[in-house]
């Protein structure tokens, strides 16, 4: 029997584009679903209604009063109503990625088809990461939950549990969904969870403590855990082992995900279709109880990926039987299904006496906690905190700006010879603009987004500077199978100068659909190269992709005098190209992933080791360990303007752990302890701050992210090359300067995962690093 997998993950997110107002011009009055109506007799006495008790209390109230079938009815993503206590249908799925997002294919809890039309679309994740600006991602995200709430509100959702961010980490660039990832490094992944969940859950994360506090919307961080491949040369996500080393785990892989609940307070997890080692994410309990809930401290839900249970019995052949598969999931430490296995097989389970009442039970704490914390069982959500949200807190002017604030300070700056960019507003008379990505509204959002409310393509957001302007497409689609050459050489003869619009878009790199290269598809390359010859000056080579392409011909073609990549860079991305090009704004960002040659993709995809091996030939992987020719690095990105650092002063230079009385190990000539034995008082007594002094020494003014690395001597025992410790963002105006001080925590960042997936601490010299400039620390164990 062949059955269609509809996944969470996988569903096809359809965009309407609006020329008009996002809000309907006649508002249509939708009452919100919620329980507890004090208007109503029939539930103003249940205890589970009770806002003055612990909301564990309550959901035991109203988890005794289920029948089994209710119970069950409750672990799939739409769960049922039960009239009886006045509790409505709710759907836990829905999507806010970038914004408020929306599936055609499937029903999910974001309808867009009533009082709002749109929401505002800020720019795919991996640009915002290049931002490096976690006050800007905190901003985002509050302006997604307040827009999610607005629509909750007015009758638009009923749903409220948004399955976002995705913080998988950006291993292979082959990978179709490291568009929706921050990137390849895990501290940057971490800092970016921890500010996308606290904006958009608004102000339930207290005192550094989950609290019980109402949530504006609940977040989920997906997809614990190890999945960055979704479907590449016979492989697919589905049925994937990943092998992965502790060691890999430790210091790769988990970081974000603890970060998420740990200092983000993320009411949500997903656990991942792939298997890990074997086992499958959604059915390890050392995974989802002992590790998320255990260690971390993990008060939410879990949810599947949809129909991830299914596999398990059904093409992992993990589990013997449906019922089997039930059981591994639920004692496994997973609360809802997101499809319909569990409703399906779950009673049976419980008749054959795989699964106990008392295992529903606890996922269905969790899940009415969740529904609780969000206030849908506190009454009538307008006397409630953010009951006063509506349509006209959707599509705002400051929200539109702050697209476009994103999209300008994430679009990075790869190449500008000779100082071609910017171009002079009034000197440029002529443009030839060419490409296929050049007046595509679509292309913009990338994946995982709702109808925008006002996209600016390329071609329009340039056509707000210079009046005369040419097009042509010259590609026949992405794919590029045939050009227009002889129509795109006329016009570049002619302007003053050409700007070439290429890339990818969903049809290229999505969910399901990974690269087999790095390379520009079809005839692109080609086309760039032919009217670069044609043009009178060197042209403007503009990217439109989440994944790294290797554009090596460009790089070192003296025609194509600068390359802007813009990611996929949301509704004000046209206008955001176009204002950089033009020096209305200074580009700032820095590549959030490494860019390989097209070499790379002799490496198997299915290799999951992050480290190198140079007797079997293998390079690695990220910035942090791979050891091989790179088209860009990490990190990399140019400005209109130069910036200089220099370490001032640091405040510890010889860190001394001789002192804690601990068991130090031998590893080759290194001393090592691990930092679990360490004990947070040393930890603490070894923090230390570093001050940078950073001048702009250009004449136009720019906001700058500053990254500090950390260098080892050697890379020997699988230490990284070099490592991210901090990164901030600094505005300066021509030649002003100014101190930044880092925050440095030796314990969490000069450790270095064991083979054991051990962090430990080594004695020996470590070096900070800001761009040219190092200071040398010591650490003595």
């Amino acid at each position: 029997m062949t059955k269609t997998f509809i996944p969470a993950t996988t569903t096809t997110i359809i965009f309407f584009f609006l020329t008009t107002s996002a809000i309907a011009a006649q508002p249509i009055n939708h009452r919100p679903p919620y329980s507890c109506d004090a208007a109503d007799p029939a539930t103003r006495s249940l205890r589970f209604c009770d806002t003055s008790l612990p909301i564990s209390e309550r959901a035991r109230d109203l988890i005794s009063r289920l029948t089994l079938d209710e119970k069950i009815s409750q672990l799939v993503n739409k769960a049922a109503a039960i009239p009886r206590l006045g509790i409505p249908y709710y759907e836990w799925w829905s999507e806010a990625l970038h914004g408020v997002a929306q599936a055609i294919s499937v029903e999910t809890g974001i309808l867009f088809n009533r009082t709002i039309k749109a929401a505002t679309s800020f720019p795919q994740v991996i640009l915002t990461a290049s931002t490096f600006d976690a006050d800007l991602w905190y901003r985002i995200a509050k302006v997604i939950g307040t827009e999610a709430r607005a629509l909750y509100n007015e009758g638009d959702a009923i749903g409220m549990t948004f399955w976002s961010p995705n913080i998988n980490i950006y291993r292979d660039p082959r990978w179709g969904r490291g568009q929706e990832t921050p990137g390849e490094d895990p501290l940057l992944t971490s800092n970016y969870a921890v500010s996308f969940v606290r904006g958009i859950q608004g102000d339930g994360f207290e005192g550094g403590k989950l609290s019980d506090g109402h949530l504006q919307v609940s977040s989920c961080c997906k997809h614990l855990t190890a999945y960055d491949l979704d479907k590449w040369k016979g492989f697919n996500r589905f049925t994937f082992d990943a092998k992965v080393t502790k060691q890999d785990m430790a210091d790769t892989f988990q970081p974000p995900f603890k970060s998420c609940v740990e200092k983000g307070g993320a009411s949500g997890i997903m656990c991942a279709y792939n298997l890990v080692n074997g086992i499958p994410n959604c059915a390890d309990y050392n995974l989802l109880t002992k590790t998320a809930r255990g260690d971390w401290g993990f008060k939410g839900y879990i949810t599947s990926d949809c129909d991830a249970v299914s596999l398990i019995f059904e093409q992992q052949k993990y589990a013997k039987s449906h019922e089997e598969a039930v059981a591994f999931v639920l004692k496994a430490g997973m609360d809802v299904n997101c499809g319909s296995y569990l409703g399906n097989h779950t009673k049976s389970a419980v008749e054959k006496g795989k699964v106990s009442e008392s295992d529903i039970d606890r996922a269905l704490h969790n899940l009415f906690s969740v529904r609780m914390r969000l206030g849908l069982f506190n009454g009538n959500p307008t006397a409630l905190p953010y009951g006063q949200l509506s349509r006209n807190d959707v599509c705002t002017p400051e929200h539109r700006g702050l697209a476009l604030e994103a999209a300008r300070h994430g679009i990075v700056l790869l190449k500008n010879s000779g100082n071609l960019l910017p171009l002079s507003k009034t000197k440029t008379k002529s443009l030839a603009v060419i490409g296929p990505n050049a007046a595509v509204a679509k292309t913009l959002v990338g994946n995982y987004a709702g109808p925008p409310c006002n996209p600016i393509t390329p071609l329009e957001g340039l056509k707000s500077y210079v009046k005369n302007i040419e097009f042509n497409q010259g590609c026949d689609t992405i794919n590029c199978t045939f050009i227009s050459l002889g129509e795109s050489l006329k016009i570049a003869e002619s302007a003053d100068y050409v700007i070439l619009v290429m890339g990818l878009n969903q049809d290229r790199e999505s969910e399901e659909l990974d690269r087999v290269d790095l390379v520009l598809p079809g005839e692109q390359a080609s086309l760039v190269t032919n009217v670069a010859k044609a043009a009178k000056k060197p042209v403007i080579l503009v990217l439109l992709c989440g994944g790294p392409v290797d554009v090596s011909f460009a790089k070192h073609d003296p025609k194509i005098g600068s390359i802007l990549w813009a990611g996929y860079p949301g509704e004000a991305g046209g206008q955001a190209i176009a204002d950089i090009i033009f020096g209305a704004h200074n580009p700032g960002g820095r590549l959030p992933v490494t860019w390989y040659p097209n070499d790379f993709i002799k490496v198997p995809m299915t290799d999951m080791r992050m480290r190198p091996d140079p007797s079997q030939g293998y390079p690695g992987r990220t910035y942090r360990f791979y050891r091989g020719e790179k088209v860009f690095e990490f990190g990399y990105g140019l400005s209109y303007t130069k910036y200089a650092y220099k370490f001032l002063s640091v405040s510890q230079r010889v860190i001394n752990f001789k002192n804690t009385h601990l068991i130090s190990y031998e590893q080759e000539s290194a001393k090592s302890i691990s930092i679990s034995d360490i004990g947070s008082e040393s930890c603490e007594k070894a923090k230390f701050s570093a001050a940078v002094g950073v001048k702009n020494h250009g004449k136009m003014a720019g906001k700058h992210p500053v990254l500090l690395f950390l260098r080892g001597d050697g890379d020997a025992d699988g230490r990284p090359t070099k490592q991210l410790v901090g990164f901030q963002t600094v505005s300066l105006d021509a030649n002003e300067e100014a101190t930044l001080e880092f925050q440095v925590n030796p314990c969490e960042d000069f450790g270095r995962a064991n083979e054991e997936g051990s962090m430990m601490m080594e004695s020996g010299t470590h070096h900070l690093v800001i761009g040219d400039q190092e200071y040398a620390i010591h650490t003595n164990i």
